[in-house]
């Protein structure tokens, strides 16, 4: 796979490391009783964990009926179950770091891994929430871990109002809890600029999706 994204200076030769989570968290009340959590570059290092997922990942183009005929998802997807290896190993301690830090709101650990590669800027998600399962009706979290190109997560309330944009970079963190997935909506638009290839990796507990 080509790749146009450019590495940090001071991500090359760097080995994947985690950053710390407690008292760096930056978290951002919306309506309704959602939130959102951010820690810029969390993960270091992360250039070549982006190379690992580009070339190591099995990923798959899926098509969706919309407007009565079948469309062609504009990403590649790959999703991890709680009893699968996952591609890279920092994947699997960033999930037992976001386990211990969110277990006094969430009370519940994060289980699967669900992989979007955005190739360029033409690949995107339109708005929606993670409302397959308990999300529509119950309060959750879903934790997103980004590495590659720069990519804003835009977020609006369901009830309407104006969105949020939220910045996710290079080894970004991004959490988005409470009524969040069933109250608000969130999106990965299309962009004209010269963009690289984006890889989110979205934790989440049990029956949620």
């Amino acid at each position: 796979m080509s790749r146009a994204y450019q590495p940090s200076m001071f991500d090359v030769d760097q080995q994947p490391e985690l950053t710390a989570l407690t008292g760096r968290v930056e978290r951002t009340v919306l309506s309704e009783g959602a939130w959102v959590d951010r820690l810029p570059g969390w993960l270091l290092g992360s250039d070549g964990v982006l190379d690992t997922l580009l070339t190591g990942v099995p990923w798959r183009a899926e098509r969706r009926r919309m407007y009565e005929r079948d469309v062609a998802v504009p990403r590649l997807l790959c999703w991890y179950g709680a009893d699968e290896d996952l591609p890279h190993p920092v994947l699997k301690t960033a999930r037992q770091q976001l386990c211990d830090y969110y277990a006094p709101e969430l009370g519940e650990p994060f289980l699967t891994a669900g992989l979007c590669l955005y190739r360029d800027g033409r690949d995107s998600v339109a708005w929606h929430g993670d409302t397959i399962g308990r999300g529509s009706h119950s309060d959750t979290m879903v934790a997103i871990l980004s590495v590659g190109s720069d990519r804003p997560l835009l977020l609006r309330p369901r009830s309407g109002g104006a969105s949020v944009r939220v910045p996710v970079g290079h080894g970004d963190l991004v959490v988005m809890g409470g009524s969040c997935q069933r109250t608000w909506e969130h999106s990965i638009p299309k962009t004209t600029a010269h963009v690289g290839p984006r890889v989110s990796i979205q934790f989440r507990p049990a029956g949620v999706a």
